[in-house]
């Protein structure tokens, strides 16, 4: 059974931001970061399968608006380098959920960074820059909704509404830092931004192209395959109903319900493989584990 277990997290380890190796999150000791370990933003990050299928819903809800579809189809090689896209995104959560406070900043710093370089015309005309304080406010609603969304479903349903609001309010404060404006700190507050936001979004074919790749993304090995098939439509399932529907992405109620017993079989295995994430290091940086 150790020898599976450690497979498996080698396997997983390797999608992971961990797999770039530019950061220590054990050090330096005692350091809490920008949260600290009684935040509620530890507790929605600290868990990798729902991370990854709110990830991937995520992802598919940023590129139906066209400007943030725009800044990744001109500027980003998801197309030949998913997984390193992966690595980076990852690594760029975990470093600045639980990342000590100088590695936080300095991933915000980097990515603050690269957005000045990340500038164009969008396909129906208008400019676009990935500097954009409404953009950087989509892309991050997008983001923490779907983790919170994915918490909920399979590792925590009865996070107390108080504490949802309490993650929108703490993990606002990166999308501030990366230069976002008006960022919804409340469950209210994300769920009228979404609803303010859908006259905006869209779906044309390069919108399909990027969920046909990520559909069709190479699994890391033959036994990773159907976790990773099952992740994918856990992320598509995952999406509110009006997302599937903009991308033409229709599953029946008896498939949503197999993907979710699917998950919920599937996860309780990952976290007994993931001994030595992100969450693990940070705690023992800060003397809990």
């Amino acid at each position: 059974m150790e020898a599976l277990r450690r497979r498996i997290e080698t396997q997983v380890m390797s999608l992971t931001g961990l797999a770039l190796g530019q950061l220590d999150l054990e050090s330096p000791k005692g350091d809490p970061g920008l949260f600290g370990p009684q935040s509620i933003s530890w507790q929605v990050h600290g868990d990798f399968p729902s991370m990854l299928v709110g990830g991937i819903s995520a992802l598919m809800l940023q590129v139906l608006h066209p400007l943030a579809l725009a800044g990744v189809w001109d500027h980003s090689n998801f197309r030949q380098d998913l997984l390193g896209r992966l690595r980076r995104t990852s690594q760029f959560i975990s470093g600045t959920t639980f990342g000590s406070t100088r590695d936080a900043e300095w991933l915000i710093d980097k990515v603050r960074t690269i957005h000045l370089q990340v500038v164009g015309t969008a396909a129906d005309g208008r400019p676009y820059a990935a500097s954009d304080p409404d953009l950087l406010t989509w892309v991050h609603v997008a983001e923490v909704s779907s983790f919170l969304a994915a918490h909920l479903r399979y590792r925590n349903p009865q996070l107390s509404r108080a504490d949802q609001d309490a993650y929108y309010n703490e993990i606002a404060l990166i999308a501030e830092r990366l230069g976002a404006r008006n960022v919804p700190r409340s469950c209210q507050q994300i769920e009228d931004y979404l609803q303010a936001m859908r006259p905006q979004l869209q779906c044309d074919a390069r919108s399909l192209e990027v969920v046909a790749i990520l559909l069709e993304a190479p699994a890391p090995s033959r036994l990773a395959e159907p976790v990773g098939k099952l992740m994918l439509h856990a992320g598509i399932e995952l999406l509110p109903a009006w997302g599937r529907d903009l991308l033409g992405l229709h599953q029946g109620r008896l498939r949503q319900r197999m993907i979710r017993l699917g998950i919920e079989r599937t996860a309780p295995l990952l976290r007994w493989a993931m001994r030595d994430g992100s969450a693990h290091r940070a705690r023992r940086r800060m003397g809990i584990e």
